[in-house]
């Protein structure tokens, strides 16, 4: 991610939202072993992308 000296953008908040929002959807009781697969592997992407790895 950006260090204290680079402006934080619009992208990255969003980026950040769409991580927390797939994240707390990942805690729902009711989804299948194939949709948390799913999840797992976008919230990978984004955090690939975010330089979070």
């Amino acid at each position: 991610m950006n260090s204290f000296n680079n402006k934080y953008t619009c992208n990255e908040y969003r980026e950040e939202m769409i991580l927390l929002g797939l994240k707390k959807k990942l805690t729902s009781s009711d989804l299948t072993q194939e949709e948390k697969e799913k999840l797992h592997k976008e919230i990978k992407d984004i955090e690939k992308k975010m330089d979070m790895e």
